[in-house]
């Protein structure tokens, strides 16, 4: 069993992430099914992505870095463990106080609780927006991300079965959704 990781630091994203981070969403994209897009990306097809997520308000970007053993006189970076996201839900109007969140990590770090600290902080940082609900597909079958949503307070709403065809197959979409702000 993999060691959890206890030194990380959670922050919002930067622009001089965005080759860890297209590194880390490329691995998904060339070795599962987790993503439906089939073609890699450079850093410089994802920067309308970054770009997308500000440091503040409805849609963010966070991403997750190991702070061990960094040499601040070396000028080496922090190596990105990985990213949650909360972005635009669907694009008509209506749909503002919805939002569809994600987390990422590199393959290393999964099964070692960074998706877990990125989703906290994530929730915490979107406490104080005018947001109703989180909504997250999950391509089936993932146990993994299933519980990690299901700890954070999300639901199973439904399932598009057979919704995209990657690697020679179709694959379902679970659907979660988490109530965010107050109820009425």
């Amino acid at each position: 069993m993999t060691p959890p990781v206890t030194e990380v630091q959670v922050r919002a994203g930067l622009g001089s992430d965005l080759e860890a981070l297209t590194d880390i969403y490329n691995h998904y994209v060339r070795e599962t099914a987790l993503t439906f897009d089939v073609t890699p990306f450079t850093p410089e097809q994802r920067l309308p992505w970054l770009r997308s997520h500000p440091e503040d308000g409805k849609h963010r970007l966070l991403v997750a870095q190991d702070v061990r053993n960094v040499d601040e006189t070396s000028g080496a970076a922090p190596r990105i463990l990985g990213y949650a996201t909360s972005s635009a839900f669907r694009p008509k109007a209506a749909y503002s106080t919805s939002v569809e969140v994600s987390v990422y990590c590199s393959p290393e770090a999964t099964g070692r609780g960074v998706g877990t600290l990125l989703y906290s902080a994530l929730f915490e940082a979107l406490a104080g927006e005018d947001l109703r609900r989180a909504y997250a597909g999950i391509t089936q079958p993932n146990e993994s991300s299933v519980r990690l949503h299901k700890r954070f307070g999300f639901h199973h709403i439904g399932t598009y079965t057979e919704v995209g065809r990657k690697f020679d197959r179709y694959w379902d979409v679970s659907w979660y959704e988490k109530q965010l702000g107050p109820q009425t």
